[in-house]
């Protein structure tokens, strides 16, 4: 993202997730982008809507996270993939819903803890939630639970 650049040169993206609703394909008109800048020592927020920048403001906390892998699926391609596997049985069975989708790095997937991961989130009024991570790159589901 230019605006991550024009900040810092090393700006490197650690974080990213839907700020409003995601639709069924995946997409969503706000998300998220959280860069860090090893040089600055901090991180940055940008706020993308309908693929413009609509704020960026820098962290009130440190997060030295380290970046996501260079090339990844898209929300798109992660969605369908807990759809197939897990997530619209979810829905159906309890009256559930798609409520976050995550990009981060070093988190959520047990076997391979440095891998670029999807999280695809979905939350139920009368069950526990399902959690279904895939991998970024491959776009294959690697792991479920519900919690």
């Amino acid at each position: 993202m230019n605006a991550a650049h024009t900040w810092a040169d090393d700006a490197r993206l650690v974080y990213l997730e839907n700020d409003e609703v995601v639709g069924p394909d995946g997409s969503a008109q706000r998300w998220g982008y959280l860069f860090y800048s090893e040089n600055r020592g901090r991180t940055r927020g940008y706020s993308i809507r309908d693929g413009k920048l609509d704020e960026a403001s820098d962290l009130g906390f440190e997060l030295d996270a380290p970046p996501v892998s260079d090339t990844w699926v898209d929300s798109g391609a992660a969605l369908a993939a807990a759809e197939k596997k897990a997530g619209a049985k979810y829905c159906i069975e309890n009256n559930g819903r798609l409520a976050t989708m995550l990009l981060i790095r070093g988190a959520f997937h047990e076997q391979t803890p440095n891998a670029t991961t999807w999280a695809v989130v979905y939350t139920s009024p009368g069950a526990p939630a399902l959690f279904v991570v895939v991998d970024a790159v491959k776009g294959d589901v690697v792991r479920m639970w519900r919690g």
